[in-house]
């Protein structure tokens, strides 16, 4: 049985932004504290005693408070259930977190060379010292299993693969550690349970939904899928922001070629978003854009949604 918890559904800044007077932070602080939201990331477990991590928002200390699963056992000093965190980029929304990992608690962190590479140019990610945390290379279109504390199977299989997206934004301009070609700066994963076969599909960052995509997610049990904006342009006509989500490596969830249409009739039996920003009004229940979602099959998760499969 695979479980998974939704430690946060919103993109970097989180919901309310700390500087943000729109409409969404506005209601957030004040009337309506449902609108509150951590930033993107869920943990996953075939066993419910140990559990792996996808991605490591900045808000995980947080997280990690608000959610009983991850909390040490009871009566020891020093405990964790996370064996593990598997990165999808090297966004700052995803790696942050790892910081908040650094009291001397072993678990291995799994990505892409080319994330691996980010994380080793930047000396301040030496205080998760190799001796207690692993950094394991995965590859696109190869399964792995996670491994438990002990080297026991975690029942687990991941198989990541290229979507297509954009590298972090703070390296624009800049030489890429890993050099400036190859896929692995952005992720989908594919997470099944190897005792039942059930699966579902990561990808918090996905510029253009191909056909090879909507063959991959063609029946999955589950998707939870990039819901950053809901129209391209949404930041600049709000005059919070100069770039587009195409510019920003994200699709939007309305229009012919966004995620909702793009998406449509892949009988794909629970679909989420996540990774959406406080600029999105598909975060306001009683708004239009949440009912046109609702209505093609699509859920908006809180902080601390667990699903079974």
């Amino acid at each position: 049985m695979l479980r998974v918890v939704v430690l946060g559904a919103a993109a970097g800044g989180g919901v309310p932004q700390w500087n943000c007077g729109c409409r969404v932070c506005r209601m957030a602080r004040t009337e309506h504290p449902e609108l509150q939201s951590t930033q993107a990331s869920i943990a996953i477990s075939a066993d419910g005693d140990h559990w792996f991590l996808i991605n490591a928002s900045p808000d995980l200390r947080q997280q990690m408070i608000a959610t009983p699963q991850l909390h040490p056992a009871a009566g020891q000093l020093r405990h964790s259930p996370v064996a593990g965190v598997i990165l999808t980029n090297g966004e700052i929304d995803a790696v942050a977190g790892l910081l908040s990992m650094r009291e001397g608690w072993p678990f291995t962190i799994y990505a892409h060379p080319r994330v691996l590479s980010i994380l080793n140019s930047n000396s301040i990610f030496n205080v998760l010292s190799e001796k207690n945390v692993r950094r394991q290379p995965i590859e696109v279109n190869e399964a792995f299993e996670p491994g438990l504390p002990d080297g026991s199977p975690s029942g687990i299989e991941v198989l990541p693969f290229a979507v297509p997206g954009k590298g972090a934004w703070y390296l624009e301009g800049k030489a890429h550690p890993a050099g400036e070609t190859g896929d692995g700066d952005t992720l989908g994963l594919r997470i099944q349970d190897k005792a039942t076969g059930k699966h579902f599909y990561f990808l918090a960052a996905c510029a253009n939904v191909t056909d090879d995509l909507r063959s991959r997610l063609k029946g999955a049990s589950a998707i939870f899928f990039d819901g950053t904006v809901w129209r391209d342009d949404e930041l600049i006509v709000a005059g919070l922001g100069n770039k587009t989500g195409q510019g920003m490596g994200h699709i939007a969830m309305s229009g012919t070629r966004g995620a909702i249409e793009s998406l449509d009739g892949l009988d794909i039996d629970r679909k989420m978003f996540l990774h959406i920003n406080n600029s999105n009004p598909v975060l306001l229940r009683d708004s239009a854009e949440r009912a046109a979602a609702e209505r093609a099959g699509w859920q908006i998760p809180a902080d601390g949604t667990e699903i079974t499969l």
